[in-house]
């Protein structure tokens, strides 16, 4: 149930902070359908399975916990979804579809076991760092990829590259906006990379490349929301289990970076909107992740990859968010969104960067709490920074640093402090890693 249980907020305040918890993540609507589109899915049709996503998964959150935390298809998770399911694995989107909804329906199951505790003890906090930091890095490569600046990344090799004078307009153009966004964002300007991409789309409609405007004029402001059909219900139920022995690790990676990125995310939020208890922990934690897996299976039908919890739906906290009532406000935001389509379609790949590289960037930022760790955490951790672009596969640069931190610590008679699922876990990589072709 939603109410307005809680002190020192009012309906005015919680709209007021919908609107700029919405404003703080709605690049989403512009940056995921470009990324899943290079699966072949159908871009319009992405934009309104992102929009539709964000806005179960922030009711579903609202109406299970009452909390001010919104949801929508996470960074990170869309990049694994396009290039290491459907890019380097091969599966066709239909089957990454399943992928991610099995996730989802096994998170839903964890969420509701004791088992979800076994699973966060298993993986020690520095190498979670590591696979966020790792995770960053790879969206910061696929934005300079974006830029033309690396050539098309392999496993195992990138290189710097340099094109004709016209590809230098584009190059500018993005690195503006991350100048701009970075302003913005040390200024506490909320909507920071929202208000980057329309300016930056806005700046390419004055910029010609051979007489070609880089902004595609918008054939009308306001439309029909797009056809979900295209992509809708379009998941190929079965394919992880008739695949089982090629997709199990990237599964694995895919339900565990859901449940390290939710849970931090909803543990951060709270603590800064003062809903945790007195021993620090979120009263509704089960139900918060419950909501979160839910909204993930759900998202997997309507043809999005994974959906989460937001971090910046701290933006909301800070404006006086308090309650599930800012949530609606931006689940009610995604669906109006979804009414002015051509002006969001016409966003130009260099508009998207600057949210990609500062994304990237803030993910990397955890590195700092490196500092505190013992060597073996983190040469584990940043083996897992250092691989996931290197191999340009998420899950085998995770695999890697796992079986590294797994081996210093057996090396260095600390074998006793490693769970029994992380031993299982490295052990079953390492023989990937040696007998994987």
């Amino acid at each position: 149930m939603v109410s307005l249980d809680r002190e020192s907020t009012t309906p005015w305040r919680e709209l007021l902070a919908g609107i700029t918890t919405f404003a703080s993540m709605a690049y989403i609507l512009v940056v995921n359908p470009d990324m899943l589109a290079l699966t072949g899915m159908n871009h319009a049709a992405l934009v309104t399975a992102t929009a539709l996503s964000a806005a179960v998964g922030s009711l579903l959150m609202a109406f299970s916990t009452n909390y001010p935390i919104a949801l929508a298809p996470g960074m990170g998770l869309n990049a694994f979804f396009t290039f290491t399911l459907c890019g380097q694995l091969e599966l066709p989107w239909q089957g990454a579809l399943s992928m991610v909804f099995w996730s989802g329906i096994l998170f839903l199951v964890l969420s509701l076991t004791r088992f979800r505790e076994e699973i966060l003890h298993a993986i020690p906090s520095p190498l979670r760092i590591g696979i966020q930091a790792g995770i960053g890095l790879f969206i910061i490569m696929i934005g300079l990829k974006n830029l033309g600046l690396i050539d098309d990344p392999k496993p195992g090799w990138m290189a710097l590259r340099f094109q004709s004078p016209e590809s230098w307009i584009p190059l500018v153009l993005g690195f503006a906006g991350l100048l701009l966004a970075l302003v913005l964002f040390r200024l506490r300007i909320a909507g920071a990379l929202l208000l980057t991409i329309i300016l930056v789309t806005l700046a390419g409609a004055w910029i010609s490349i051979d007489g070609a405007a880089i902004t595609k004029k918008p054939e009308s402001i306001v439309a029909m929301p797009p056809s979900l059909a295209p992509i809708g219900w379009q998941i190929d139920w079965l394919y992880p289990f008739r695949h089982w022995e090629t997709v199990w690790i990237a599964f694995a990676t895919l339900l565990f970076v859901d449940l390290f990125d939710s849970i931090g995310t909803l543990i951060g939020v709270g603590r800064q909107a003062n809903l945790n208890d007195e021993s620090g922990e979120l009263p509704r934690l089960k139900q918060a992740l419950a909501s979160d897996a839910a909204a993930t299976a759900i998202g997997a039908c309507l043809g999005s990859s994974t959906t989460t919890a937001y971090i910046e739906s701290a933006t909301g906290v800070r404006a006086g968010g308090r309650t599930g009532w800012t949530a609606i406000t931006v689940a009610a935001c995604f669906l109006l969104a979804l009414f002015f389509y051509p002006l969001i379609a016409v966003a130009p790949g260099a508009a998207v960067v600057p949210a990609l590289l500062l994304v990237g960037g803030l993910m990397m930022k955890s590195l700092v709490d490196l500092k505190k760790e013992d060597w073996q955490s983190q040469i584990g951790a940043l083996t897992i920074v250092l691989a996931i672009p290197l191999k340009f596969q998420i899950a085998e640069g995770i695999a890697t640093g796992l079986v590294v931190y797994t081996v210093l610590m057996i090396a260095s008679r600390r074998a006793r402090e490693l769970h029994w699922i992380l031993l299982t876990l490295s052990l079953l990589f390492a023989l990937h890693l040696a007998f994987a072709r």
